[in-house]
Formats: structure tokens, sequence, C-alpha cells
């Protein structure tokens, strides 16, 4: 294990933890976030595609040190020399979270009803978190989008795609999304500021919103975080126009309805 530096007593310390596989305990990285949280620890920890472990801990060089100790001798296979330590700066996180691990769904639909627009949802508490993006999403760290949040939506709308009474919705993208951050969800949203990574079919890696605006309908800026899924200059809502569940656009769709019935496109509600 590399030696670390002297830190004066009661002065907080961060470490970055890495654990090769194997390790010794199934679950390793939840008995981390327990044994991390019972310290009065902050920060992650995370499975690598490997089966290994990362770590990061913030807090009083005690806990930390109490920490690696558990880390050495319970997960590591081979005790501490298997363990690789770096002291690393203070980030400030607010809870020990686990990184990695699915926090629910996430949808995006692209709706023509009173306005066009876009619709981005996520889970959150058993109920999908919904805010209308006029222009949609971009992959562009520059672009800031507008977001403003609307109702709840229930989870079992998120399959939902074709024609409604005011027009009509295509499913344009969906798949898993992390919670990120260093304030635990769904405190993040509440204070106005929530990361996290998005697993799509067209949206992947780091994003942001950031409330702007509160009031009824709170406004936000969803960004696009710097990272390998970053796509500077790009557009993705015109590059990639089609339902990822049916293939067709939206035009598609409502030429469809028209064609049925041109005085009543639809009757099945889904609110912007």
């Amino acid at each position: 294990m590399p030696r670390r530096p002297r830190v004066a007593r009661g002065e907080d310390r961060a470490i970055r933890a890495v654990v090769p596989s194997p390790l010794q305990l199934d679950g390793a990285a939840q008995r981390v976030r327990d044994e991390a949280r019972a310290l009065g620890l902050s920060g992650w920890a995370r499975s690598a595609d490997d089966g290994g472990l990362a770590v990061h801990a913030e807090g009083t060089p005690t806990a930390i040190d109490a920490l690696i100790a558990f880390i050495a001798e319970g997960v590591a296979h081979g005790g501490a020399a298997g363990v690789e330590i770096e002291e690393v700066p203070l980030e400030g996180h607010e809870q020990f979270a686990l990184r990695g691990v699915s926090a629910g769904a996430f949808v995006v639909k692209e709706h023509a009803a009173s306005t066009h627009h876009f619709d981005m949802r996520l889970e959150v508490a058993g109920v999908m978190r919904s805010w209308a993006l006029p222009k949609g999403p971009s992959l562009d760290p520059a672009v800031k989008r507008l977001a403003v949040e609307v109702p709840d939506h229930s989870i079992e709308q998120n399959g939902f795609e074709g024609p409604t009474g005011e027009g009509g919705v295509v499913l344009w993208d969906r798949g898993l999304y992390e919670q990120g951050g260093r304030v635990a969800w769904p405190e993040a949203l509440s204070r106005g500021h929530a990361v996290f990574v998005l697993h799509g079919e067209k949206l992947r890696g780091g994003f942001a919103l950031q409330r702007t605006r509160p009031g009824a309908k709170p406004q936000w800026l969803l960004v696009k975080r710097r990272d390998e899924q970053a796509r500077p200059a790009s557009d993705v809502v015109a590059e990639q126009p089609a339902s990822v569940l049916s293939g067709r656009t939206l035009e598609q769709v409502l030429a469809a309805a028209r064609r049925r019935d041109p005085a009543a496109p639809g009757a099945a509600p889904d609110r912007p």
C-alpha cells in the first residue's frame, strides 16, 4: 500500500481506492457503502467492468483509516497488498452512494399537441418526473436547452406511442439512468441541481438539470456534460428523428392518423 501523506489531526481527507478482481465479498460495493455510512464518510463506490471495485471516500482521518482497513481485510483478495490507495482532493460529497447502479427508467417522447415539444421523464420514487423541452435534448455540451417542469406521469405511460386527442406522440428514446452528483436524490431535484447518466439508444452519458426559475411551472436548463459521449456541434434530434419503438417519425404517425380520420387524429391522451 502506498505511503500516505501526513494529515493534521481533525482535518478531513479524501482517498481513491481500487481493488482489483477477484473480490472476497459478494455485493462488495454495497458492503463498502454500508460501512462508509456507518463511519460517517461521504463519497461513492462503483463496481468495475473487470469485477473489481473503485471507491472514493472523504471524511476524518480516523474514519478513512477504518474504511481502508475494512476494504483491505474484508474485500481485497490478498489483503492490503491488493489495494491501491491514492490521496485525492476533497470533492464535497454529501452522501456515500453507489455508482453504476440503475435508478430506474427514462424516456424521451416527441409530442405534437398545442405546441411541438419533447417530453423528458425520469423515474423517481415510483413516478416519472417530467420536463417539457421545446427544442428537444442535445449531445452538445455548449448547448443549454430550456426544460419546463410539468406534472408527474405514471410509469405505465412510458411505452405509449400513437395519435392523441391533441395530435400525436412517438417514443423518441428510452433506457435506464443512474443518479449522480454529490447530493442524494430526490433532494438534488428539490435543491434545483441534479446530475444523472443516461443509458439510452440515442442519449448516453452525463447530463445536468439546473433550475433557473421557481414557481408553478419551474424552468430548468438541460445541459450535456463533457464526457466521452458528448458530440459538439451535433443535432441529435435532426439526425435521428425516428421512434425507437416503431421506427416511425412523428410526422408519419400524424399522417397515418389523418388518413384514418381527418377530423379526429386520435383519442388516447398523453399529457405534455
